[in-house]
């Protein structure tokens, strides 16, 4: 007879941690993105009337689909890809005049936000599934 091995409980702080870490993640992304967005168009356009580099959030929409759907390769890639904004941040942050360099200082911001977050989310999540397979199955002697 197959008896179907249960999930581990988890417990309700690490399922809580769990969820805020994911929408942080998903919110500091989607902030980068209106940001962008708003920057380039309205805000602080390089060039009056807005500017093509507003296309620079097209790389940021790609992964809003995999962090919504929790996908730890999303969230290990998007860690590494959000340090070439935060650069950009850094840069027009000091080197733009005023409200550019306020921008760059937010995008910084938002930029150290979402690697934080996806950088917990999957250490919560690798935890967590250590825990897991250490545990002994219902059931089953130990």
């Amino acid at each position: 007879m197959f008896i179907a091995p249960s999930a581990p409980a988890a417990t309700p702080a690490t399922s809580t941690s769990v969820h805020l870490s994911r929408w942080l993640a998903v919110g500091s992304l989607i902030g980068l993105i209106v940001l962008g967005l708003a920057w380039e168009l309205w805000l602080s356009p390089l060039r009056p009337g807005g500017s093509w580099l507003a296309l620079k959030v097209l790389p940021l929409c790609i992964p809003v689909a995999g962090l919504l759907k929790n996908r730890m390769y999303t969230y290990r890639w998007v860690s590494l890809v959000v340090w070439l904004y935060f650069i950009e941040g850094v840069v027009r942050g000091w080197g733009d005049k005023p409200p550019g360099n306020w921008l760059g200082m937010l995008e910084v911001a938002l930029c150290l936000v979402l690697f934080v977050a996806c950088t917990l989310h999957v250490r919560l999540r690798q935890r967590n599934a250590r825990l897991a397979a250490a545990q002994p199955e219902n059931g089953q002697a130990a």
